[in-house]
């Protein structure tokens, strides 16, 4: 690394490493956070059938996702800085509190207009309502930000992948139970029946947290640095302190702008092929995939190199978009949808173990803050140009005969080729910048900044000890001591 960092300050010396007991208290955090997750994603999955059902325009359902995008480009660092500047708890009761307040919101606003108005995507109201539903969804990225950075604080290092291998099976689970109970509850209920159920699980999930220990006395501060502010001077020098850390986060930027296609398209064109319901069904049981992934990641890790792991899963994943929606087969769509799922929680768990490991703890909220900013951005750019290049450009021109003619033996014939057709460009893209990656400088920087670090960037324990006063006692902080081997995290434990 190219400088020391500073040590951390430590405002109470009677801490304990991570071990048994925070392990216990990380599950816990996983189960709660999980459970505001799926319901965020039930309603998120629900606005997006609903816009594109009811206003049957690939448009209005781009600019949804790329506001929402957007927005969390705009908080991440804001998001990151709060979580570096307060107990983790408490981050997550405010992210609890912000979002149950909009979802009421929407309910509000549902009862007060008819649903006439509010579908009329070309008037203000439609735009209001999606908008406070996506200021709901963005501020459960405060959450998540803040579980990533428990991670480091209650996990052993030497299991933090795995930990993160669970994260991401637990939010696979979160995804196939929502987007199969959105498809039905827009198809059999409605939206405003869909709203009044968020509403009600998300005041599940915050009465629930209050109950939740965060074993964390005090909040961990760079030696120097002012205990209060938000310290924005303090981010990208904690980026530029790792060789190669910024090419990670670029390199994830440009894959996002990618992901913006997909963001903006898969629901558009799964819609083409299936129900609503059906649709739904099929999301619900293709993201077994995240459990899969996540599963893998839990029971043998990412190896040596994560870096070099998540390149390769890549590389998988740009050949699958070439690939899957080259012939309007449901199945082929479907066989697609699980392969991608199985891939993404092994990239996203690579990146996190990374940061956690060459990312001193009390800047880690920052930093995945200041990634998520910058790796989010591309996202909405992508999505408002794919939108109405898809909707004007590519799916007239693969409908018309000049477009079949030129491209119809690669594509072949149906509804939806010029959707596909933007899926194959955006993926041919990606696969030639991860092979670039590859042969890259700060590839190699990083992957030796990863070998070189030391297990732990912070004090042993730092912020991991007895739970303070104001956290409410867990039941098995009572239990007898668990064994060392407990703290495995493959999913037998």
């Amino acid at each position: 690394m190219s400088q020391p960092t500073p040590a951390p300050r430590t405002d109470d010396h009677n801490q304990s490493a991570p071990g048994p007991r925070t392990v216990r208290a990380f599950y816990q955090v996983l189960a709660n956070t999980a459970l505001a997750n799926v319901t965020s994603s039930f309603l998120w999955f629900a606005l997006t059938f609903w816009a594109y059902l009811e206003t049957e325009s690939v448009l209005a359902t781009a600019i949804i996702g790329g506001s929402y995008m957007l927005l969390v480009a705009v908080f991440g660092v804001v998001f990151g800085v709060i979580v570096d500047h307060m107990k983790k708890k408490a981050v997550m009761v405010l992210s609890s509190l912000v979002t149950l307040s909009t979802y009421l919101i929407a309910g509000a606003l549902y009862l007060a207009f008819p649903e006439s108005v509010l579908i009329d995507w070309g008037g203000p109201w439609f735009w209001v309502f999606a908008g406070v539903i996506l200021i709901g969804g963005v501020v459960e990225n405060l959450r998540n930000i803040a579980l990533s950075t428990t991670v480091t604080l209650l996990v052993p290092s030497d299991r933090r992948d795995r930990a993160n291998g669970l994260v991401g099976a637990v939010q696979g689970i979160a995804f196939m139970v929502t987007s199969v109970f959105s498809g039905l509850s827009i198809g059999l209920l409605g939206m405003g029946a869909t709203v009044v159920i968020a509403i009600a699980a998300t005041a599940v999930a915050l009465v629930h947290l209050l109950f939740v220990s965060i074993p964390e006395r005090g909040i961990a501060h760079v030696e120097g640095e002012a205990p209060k502010g938000f310290g924005f001077r303090e981010v990208i020098p904690a980026v530029l302190a790792v060789p190669g850390l910024l090419a990670l986060i670029l390199f994830t930027t440009f894959n996002n702008l990618v992901g913006g296609v997909f963001m903006a398209l898969m629901d558009p064109y799964g819609l083409t092929l299936f129900s609503v319901e059906v649709w739904g069904v099929i999301l619900g049981i293709t993201s077994i995939g995240f459990i899969i992934g996540g599963g893998l990641v839990a029971k043998f890790g990412l190896g040596k190199n994560p870096v070099r792991t998540m390149l390769l899963v890549n590389i998988g994943i740009a050949i699958l978009g070439m690939t899957f929606a080259i012939r309007e087969w449901w199945w082929l769509y479907a066989l697609g949808i699980l392969i991608f799922m199985c891939l993404m929680p092994i990239a996203e768990a690579a990146e996190q173990t990374i940061v956690q490991r060459v990312v001193p703890f009390e800047k880690q909220g920052r930093v995945f803050g200041f990634a998520a900013s910058v790796e989010s951005a591309a996202a909405p750019i992508s999505a408002f140009v794919i939108g109405p290049l898809a909707q004007f450009w590519l799916i007239p021109y693969m409908d018309s005969p000049a477009g079949q003619e030129s491209l119809g033996w690669l594509l072949g014939p149906g509804e939806a080729r010029g959707i596909a057709l933007a899926f194959l460009g955006a993926s041919a893209l990606l696969l030639i910048v991860v092979i670039l990656a590859f042969v890259s400088k700060p590839y190699r920087e990083l992957s030796a900044a990863y070998a070189a670090a030391p297990p732990s960037l912070h004090t042993d324990g730092q912020g991991a000890d007895a739970a303070s006063p104001t956290d409410a006692a867990s039941p098995t902080d009572a239990a007898a001591p668990t064994p060392a081997s407990e703290t495995s995290l493959s999913p037998r434990s």
